[in-house]
């Protein structure tokens, strides 16, 4: 009996059975909790009196006493209270002298205190951030920094604490603002860009505190509030991307396997799991996506921040920055100037004297001063950088990369600002399409279809093409000015005009009453038709009258040239006219550029310029009427937007037009489409992003021929990082075979054959042989048959 009674006093004396028991009862177990309760303010006792001299075995009583309690204080509500206050007091007086392992438990203990709602969010950061921008310990920051970012996760989850998060907020800022040469405040921006990175904080106050921290005199917080700048939307994206990434599951593939496989309660469970998460997944997608604003388009005053950083970074002969850290706070510089349309004239004259080949990092400064340069930057300004980049980089001395580079440079400073450019500089640039190098003549050639869209006139007649030169004839295309801003309009509104027309016309003609008065007047009676405001109904085509329709001869509005150009009379030299070329396009295929050129070349050599003048005057007036009836259509449909309203359906195949028309341009057309979309795409550039020192190099590699050792040693030096990487190097059939392993495929019969001991395979082999013809027709029709219902178990079907 005294046996059993001493074992049951040794399973009360262990806390973790007396925890246990402590959850399932609070009640009966509040006497043995008292007691314990008080031996953990005795050792405190003793350990504040002396926490240096504390024992070992002491220290380890002490660390259990308190995961003890902080695991049953949810309890014991009334008897715990002063506890979470003694562990912060602890924790913050003797945080240098306490034990690794027992200051661990402090902290992971406030931390479960803060789950079990003993304590808020708000009073575990004000003990933690305090110990993470004061203490020495390396182990202890980085755990105080991963306590506090995941209790701001946690706290964030379901829906945005406002009030921790403006609280929470407000310590970083002040923290960066009252020392400006601390390094504290790299503890500030770590969390807010950890925070930003997770889209847990994405107001205008954690740019704030980044602002301040670009602002700040220590080199470390500087460097990391401008990279913040410059990259925190990139890994705020790259974020989604790998969060969305894991959670994608092949339903197909789990379904293959399960039916293979014996079935069992497991495999269906996970089938079912399975589904629900890509329906989660599927209601996510449906779901309206956040506005996820740019750090850039939250600053509160972009203009006076840029003016200091420029000021006190760049101008200060006494900054200790570096060139490579003066670089990124100029790209910052430059990023801001440009994105704001912000005007810094001082900022252009500091280019100056870095605008040389020998300067280090040339490309990035080039990079940051097209970045800088936007549509209202006077002219007068950029000239002269334009002029020096073209002096040190572009002549027959300099090398093919540097002389890539320059032109490169000065097409990106073009497109944001084309009068930056004179007619003669522009006429010597364009010479540059003959060279020799292939880097060279293809930057040229950018250069030159660039003005082709945005100043033809400053070009010479030979180098306008055809559709410029039809552009200025008939007045479409007018000289530039400076501070001119294009009008914007409803992408795609032209398709929904030209389908609508096209509907209308269908219907009138299978009625029969395509009369004068119809062409010229809209039907009225479409107007009032609210069928259109519902998507679900078919009749949704018909919810009003868009375009008027005035003539037959409106209905070749899409139809190219080519129709009319193959009833035109050749030309006086045999030639038969160009039959290729789109009639209403703006872009022209570089090929054909040159041909046309060599043409204009050739005839002036043989002084025939007045024929070949003429030649471009003729396909112009045939030309007239169609570019007349295209102006006429774009005034009608420009009108859309303001005179109409546009219903749901119209919306929705507004979306499908658009999408037709994306899926039609990334079919495989000819090289001229190819080239019209690639300078379409550049144009069209999203103002948001950056321009890098690689862009600027553009197709310099092109310049550089690697010769048969170059290729060589490239080849072995994969071979070599592959073996690092502690792959070995594979044929493209092992390559395949891993891909389909990794993917859960099986192999074929004939793979499986081929690793078949020869003896196994032998009688097999043998008795085709002797086979009669009528017994091999047998097996090869069994064999179709099996194929068709899907192999020897029949799967297809199921």
């Amino acid at each position: 009996m005294k046996r059993k009674i001493g074992a049951l006093e040794k399973i009360d004396a262990d806390l973790a059975n007396l925890r246990h028991k402590i959850r399932r009862d609070p009640r009966s177990y509040k006497d043995d909790f008292t007691a314990q309760y008080g031996q953990y303010e005795n050792q405190k006792a003793i350990f504040i009196h002396a926490p240096a001299s504390a024992t070992d075995s002491g220290i380890v009583s002490f660390r259990d006493l308190i995961d003890f309690i902080s695991h049953v204080a949810d309890c014991y509500p009334s008897l715990t209270t002063q506890f979470p206050e003694d562990l912060i007091e602890i924790l913050r007086q003797h945080h240098e002298q306490l034990e690794p392992e027992l200051r661990e438990k402090i902290v992971g203990s406030l931390v479960l205190l803060r789950r079990k709602d003993i304590i808020d969010s708000s009073r575990l950061l004000q003990a933690l951030f305090p110990l993470l921008i004061s203490t020495p310990s390396k182990s202890l920051r980085a755990l105080l920094f991963q306590k506090c970012l995941s209790d701001l996760r946690t706290s964030n989850a379901k829906t945005t604490n406002h009030r921790l998060n403006r609280a929470f907020q407000t310590v970083l800022y002040n923290v960066v603002t009252i020392d400006r040469s601390s390094s504290k405040a790299l503890w500030a921006v770590k969390i807010t860009r950890e925070l930003w990175k997770r889209q847990v904080w994405t107001d205008a106050k954690a740019v704030d505190i980044m602002k301040e921290a670009a602002l700040a005199d220590n080199v470390k917080v500087i460097i990391s509030g401008v990279r913040f700048f410059l990259g925190g939307d990139k890994e705020r994206e790259e974020q989604e991307d790998e969060s969305s990434d894991e959670e994608v599951l092949d339903i197909g593939r789990i379904k293959h396997q399960i039916g293979i496989n014996k079935k069992t309660k497991k495999k269906i469970k996970m089938m079912e799991n399975a589904a629900a998460t890509v329906r989660k997944k599927e209601r996510k997608k449906r779901m309206p996506h956040p506005l996820n604003f740019s750090a850039f388009h939250l600053l509160h005053d972009p203009q006076g921040f840029t003016e200091v950083l420029f000021s006190k970074h760049l101008q200060n002969t006494r900054s200790k920055l570096n060139l490579e850290q003066k670089l990124l706070v100029l790209q910052l510089v430059s990023r801001l100037v440009g994105l704001h349309k912000l005007t810094l004239m001082s900022l252009y004259s500091y280019f100056l004297k870095y605008l040389t080949p020998r300067q280090p990092s040339v490309t990035s400064f080039l990079a940051s001063l097209a970045q800088a340069t936007h549509s209202l930057v006077p002219p007068d300004v950029l000239e002269p950088l334009v002029q020096k980049i073209a002096n040190e980089f572009v002549s027959e001395a300099a090398a093919a990369e540097v002389a890539s580079a320059g032109l490169n440079a000065i097409r990106e400073i073009c497109v944001r600002q084309p009068l930056a450019m004179n007619d003669t500089l522009l006429q010597d640039l364009v010479m540059y399409k003959k060279s020799k190098d292939k880097g060279v003549m293809m930057a040229a050639k950018g250069l030159l279809s660039l003005y082709r869209e945005v100043g033809a006139d400053m070009l010479k007649k030979r180098d306008r093409g055809k559709d410029a030169t039809i552009g200025l004839k008939s007045g479409q295309r007018k000289e530039q000015r400076f501070g001119e801003e294009a009008a914007g309009n409803i992408e795609g509104l032209e398709l929904l005009g030209q389908w609508k027309e096209e509907e209308r016309r269908k219907k009138r003609s299978a009625q029969g009453i395509l009369t004068e008065d119809d062409r010229e007047k809209p039907e009225s009676d479409e107007e009032g038709d609210e069928n259109a405001w519902k998507l679900d109904e078919e009749g949704s085509d018909d919810s009003g009258g868009w375009i008027d329709v005035e003539s037959d001869k409106e209905q070749d509005l899409d139809e190219p040239a080519i129709k009319k150009r193959k009833q035109s009379p050749k030309s006086s030299d045999g030639e038969v006219q160009d039959q290729t070329e789109e009639s209403g396009g703006s872009e022209i295929d570089e090929t054909e550029d040159d041909t046309n050129n060599n043409e204009h070349e050739t005839s002036e050599s043989n002084g025939e310029p007045e024929q070949e003048e003429n030649k471009i005057l003729s396909q112009t007036s045939q030309d007239q009427d169609f570019q007349e009836k295209i102006a006429k259509a774009a005034d009608r449909i420009s009108t859309l937007a303001t005179t109409r309203i546009l219903t749901p359906a119209d919306l929705a195949k507004l979306q499908e037009l658009r999408l037709a028309a994306s899926l039609n341009s990334a079919l495989p057309a000819s090289q001229r489409k190819r080239l019209a979309l690639a300078h379409q795409a550049t144009q069209n550039r999203h103002i948001d992003d950056p321009l890098t020192a690689a862009e600027i190099e553009g197709l310099a590699p092109l310049s550089k021929k690697n010769t048969k050792e170059d290729k060589i040693a490239r080849a072995k030096e994969g071979k070599a990082g592959d073996q690092s990487e502690g792959k070995q190097h594979q044929s493209t059939t092992a390559r395949r075979k891993e891909k389909k392993v990794a993917e859960g495929k099986s192999t074929t019969n004939k793979e499986k054959a081929r690793k078949k001991n020869f003896l196994m395979t032998l009688r097999k082999a043998k008795g085709k042989q002797k086979r009669s013809l009528v017994e091999r027709g047998k097996v090869l029709k069994a064999h179709v048959e099996r194929g068709k219902k899907g192999g020897r178990r029949g799967n297809k079907g199921r």
